[in-house]
């Protein structure tokens, strides 16, 4: 089962991730330790593109092991989020801007999510995991 879980920069996605990872007993790829280890921080179009296809081959392999995979990245638009193809999606909708403008220019409120998260809090992970292991397992 591959999850995204996606939101402007600062919205907390890697802080839920780090949480909900071991509670479902997920492998975790974080889009920041993806592009360091591709040397890649490209954020042009061509370059988001390639970082979701990056995110997608990564999370393909797991999947296809027979594990959850939790990618925890921007994944701004439409289209790099058709690319991901996730099974599952959770949006971060914390923040009204992210520190980045270019990123806040082409960010692209998602249409349909399985999960719209509003606010931090100590219980999202926890909540999260036992609604994903009572949909999906």
């Amino acid at each position: 089962m591959k999850i995204l879980v996606m939101g402007l920069p600062g919205s907390g996605k890697t802080y839920l991730t780090q949480r909900l990872t071991p509670l479902l007993q997920a492998a975790w790829y974080n889009a920041d330790k993806v592009r360091e280890m591709a040397n890649d921080w490209d954020f042009s179009d061509e370059g988001r593109a390639r970082q979701s296809n990056r995110m997608r081959t990564f999370a393909d392999f797991e999947k296809s092991h027979g594990r959850f995979v939790i990618c925890d990245f921007v994944c701004p638009t439409k289209e790099t989020r058709k690319n991901f193809d996730a099974d599952i999606t959770v949006w971060m909708d914390t923040i009204k801007e992210g520190r980045f403008q270019d990123t806040n220019k082409i960010f692209e409120n998602p249409g349909n999510v399985d999960y719209h998260l509003t606010e931090w809090n100590d219980k999202n992970h926890i909540n999260l995991a036992n609604d994903i292991k009572e949909k999906y397992v």
